[in-house]
């Protein structure tokens, strides 16, 4: 261990170290790039931990206990696994600022995620989302949501919540219009709506006071001389 961290980093892994469990107050652990299966339910013992990384794995679940770890407050990984569903615990990391659990099979996001409220950044591109819970306008802190490559064909309305979004991704959905809760978000600066099926671009987009970039390649999408030039008047990228 090297100031508070263990890696075991494309180490050949099968199942999580025993020597992982004689150091409790371990801050990183990192386990990436291995061969998972199953997380132990003591994974929740190691209350210390600030950044955990089981990315690129075989994990077809993870354990509930892994609500205990209050202690993230960084980074939770769990990208490129065989994840089915997440557990509701998952609502007591509130303090938590990176999730990703891209790159599994998904097929819907836990009515607790709301309780994250600590989250800045939420990774969930390529699952199998055909919606977002309501729950999700709670997240305040909210800056990038990045859900790429999922079924979804409409935002819940708590969406216009999200007050400190900047960043979203909604490229290769089912979305057949620009979806109407980012209508007014104050801070949102660039929306990928890439490879949808959207055909008209509506005008209150031009009152996004903050947008900067706006892609709209691989749509069938028309826009308005009037609306293009408002926005590109104002230094927006439009891409179509």
């Amino acid at each position: 261990m090297v100031d508070g961290t263990l890696s075991y980093w494309r180490a050949g892994l099968d199942s999580v170290p025993e020597e992982v469990w004689s150091h409790p107050a371990l801050d990183v652990l990192l386990l990436p790039d291995n061969r998972l299966t199953r997380l132990p339910d003591r994974i929740g013992t190691l209350t210390a931990l600030h950044t955990l990384d089981l990315g690129h794995n075989r994990l077809t679940s993870v354990p509930s206990s892994l609500g205990d770890l209050t202690g993230l407050t960084r980074f939770l990984y769990l990208h490129d696994n065989l994840l089915t569903e997440l557990p509701a615990t998952l609502g007591a990391l509130d303090r938590l600022a990176y999730l990703n659990v891209g790159e599994n099979r998904l097929s819907a996001l836990p009515a607790t995620l709301g309780s994250m409220t600590g989250l800045v950044e939420l990774r969930a591109q390529h699952n199998h989302l055909t919606e977002l819970p309501g729950s999700v306008g709670a997240l305040a802190s909210l800056r990038e949501l990045w859900l790429r490559g999922n079924r979804l064909s409409a935002l819940p309305a708590s969406v216009g919540d999200l007050r400190e979004l900047r960043e979203l991704e909604l490229r290769e959905n089912a979305f057949d219009a620009v979806p109407e809760p980012l209508r007014g978000l104050p801070s949102l600066r660039r929306v990928d709506l890439r490879g949808n099926r959207i055909g008209e671009l509506p005008d209150w987009v031009g009152e996004l006071p903050a947008l900067e970039k706006l892609d709209l390649r691989w749509n069938d999408v028309e826009v308005a001389p009037g609306l293009l030039a408002e926005l590109t008047g104002r230094g927006c990228v439009v891409l179509r």
